[in-house]
């Protein structure tokens, strides 16, 4: 027993990605960089949708909400390791390593629900246009995003509660650029079976189960697309639809990269993808999102100009 509180009050060494100092110092001003746009897009996505009456839809709604779990999820994560990478102090204490660990589950699960109901309203703009207002009424919208928020908590501290009870020992050094699921439990000398039984349960409920409904709800969405007579009415259908499905794609890709694995073939090799889901996606997410979107244009230039603060005093 004094042996596994021992290891519980001691420090893990977040390494990164690179022990060389030529390589980090290129890694500090890559990832302050995408830290700085990851910031910079989201906030403006969402200053530019509450300022902006057009874009107070359910569908601006939800995007503002991914955009805030997106810049938490960045802010959670990258400026400890820019500390880091400046630092000769690379240690993190296990109650820092758990803290960062409850928020990057929970802002994951968070992501992946709010993509969710997404889908749902894309479902309901397009296959049952002349429901919509009545079938997503802001006290639904609310509703759901609550429920997300609920989940994401529950699991990000189902989680966390099963770490504390995990005993470390040895060298607990981190590899990774933040505290992560699969790197702490293969550094454990515990028994991690319920670890990894809870983690494939509760990964199945709330990763698998809201993807099958993404892809049901993309299945009936293109039919209806496809009943659609004209062209023009074809693209404007899928051009609503074209930045969420690119998102979704992009956040499914780099979290499979990652977790469609065994635990016991986890390794550094796995770094890349773990920076492309938790650093480019949240980076990537106002780009897609504002490419073509020419509702979020305007808004973005009204409030750029100031004309939006203008309208609301």
């Amino acid at each position: 027993m004094d042996g596994g509180n021992q290891s519980k009050d001691s420090e893990f060494l977040l390494l990164g990605l690179s022990e060389r100092p030529e390589q980090q110092r290129i890694l500090f001003w890559m990832f302050l960089s995408m830290y700085l746009v990851t910031v910079v897009g989201n906030v403006l996505i969402i200053l530019a949708i509450s300022s902006d009456s057009r874009l107070h839809t359910p569908m601006y709604f939800f995007l503002a909400n991914l955009s805030f779990t997106d810049l938490f999820f960045v802010t959670n994560t990258i400026p400890k390791m820019l500390v880091n990478l400046q630092s000769q102090n690379k240690a993190i204490s296990h109650a820092g390593c758990l803290t960062q660990l409850y928020f990057l589950v929970s802002l994951v699960a968070l992501d992946n629900l709010i993509l969710a109901v997404m889908a749902y309203d894309r479902y309901v703009a397009i296959c049952r246009p002349l429901h919509y207002t009545t079938a997503m009424s802001p006290k639904l919208c609310i509703l759901l995003v609550t429920l997300c928020w609920v989940l994401s908590v529950l699991y990000g501290l189902i989680h966390t509660l099963l770490m504390t009870r995990v005993t470390f020992c040895g060298v607990r050094k981190i590899h990774y650029i933040f505290c992560e699921m699969y790197v702490l439990l293969r550094l454990a000398c515990s028994d991690i079976q319920i670890n990894h039984t809870v983690l494939v349960a509760t990964g199945c409920f709330i990763f698998l189960i809201p993807l099958g409904f993404m892809i049901m709800s993309y299945v009936r969405i293109v039919r209806a697309i496809v009943r659609i007579p004209s062209a023009a009415g074809k693209y404007k259908a899928f051009s609503t639809c074209a930045s969420h499905l690119a998102v979704v794609s992009l956040f499914y890709g780099t979290l499979g990269m990652v977790y469609l694995q065994p635990l016991n073939t986890y390794s550094m090799k796995d770094s890349v993808a773990t920076v492309m889901y938790a650093v480019v996606t949240p980076m990537m997410n106002p780009f897609i999102y504002s490419l073509r979107n020419k509702d979020m244009h305007g808004a973005l230039g009204r409030l750029l100009q100031g004309k939006a603060f203008q309208r609301l005093t």
